[in-house]
């Protein structure tokens, strides 16, 4: 299946067991068992080694908002770099435009920040870029765009509102100017994802 999940992201956080939103941290506290009147009898440890790869690669796809044929391409490019294929693959999602976007805080969650960028709003080097999976090179930095500054998620955004308590190393981040850099490649250890990549690889490579 290569479309997208649209549907309620609290509810996509439930399946995938931990929250995959800022939003679905909230309720996800209070609710942490799957969607579904049999989901609070759900034992996560009782699914097969096959059920569990299959939902590390589900919970991987969720997190960077990437349908299943996007996620299958950035994995063979992986197996092409060197070093290991997980944390390659990981660093691959990380570096689209949509993921940065969200991780220098110009947006609430990977659906605003794909939103944004296709609607028009980011630049990369001075120029509109619309494509959310275009994948940023380090050296580069990225912008709102100054026609769409003073609307409200940038507003929010410029005050460090959807910033993470510590930016991410591989980013330098203007929040009151709406600009950051990717400083360089980002790497697994310095990349938060509620993800065990080796089973992905494992899910793959069967």
């Amino acid at each position: 299946m290569n479309v997208r999940y649209t549907g309620p992201k609290v509810r996509l956080s439930r399946r995938a067991g931990v929250p995959l939103t800022r939003k679905a941290v909230r309720y996800f506290e209070a609710r942490p068992y799957p969607p579904g009147e049999h989901g609070r009898k759900t034992n996560r440890r009782s699914t097969g080694d096959y059920g569990l790869r299959l939902m590390e690669k589900q919970k991987l796809r969720w997190y960077y908002d990437v349908s299943e044929r996007q996620l299958r391409r950035y994995w063979d490019l992986a197996v092409r770099r060197e070093g290991s294929s997980g944390a390659e693959l990981v660093s691959i999602l990380e570096s689209r435009l949509a993921s940065l976007v969200l991780r220098a805080g110009l947006a609430p969650s990977i659906y605003a920040a794909r939103q944004y960028v296709t609607h028009g709003h980011i630049q990369v080097d001075g120029r509109k870029v619309d494509i959310p999976s275009y994948l940023v090179k380090p050296g580069q930095v990225i912008s709102v765009r100054p026609k769409s500054r003073t609307m409200q998620p940038f507003v929010a955004a410029a005050e460090g509102i959807y910033a993470d308590d510590r930016i991410a190393a591989y980013l330098s981040v203007d929040h009151a100017n709406l600009t950051f850099t990717l400083y360089s490649k980002p790497i697994r250890e310095q990349i938060v994802v509620p993800v065990d990549e080796q089973m992905v690889v494992e899910f793959y490579s069967r």
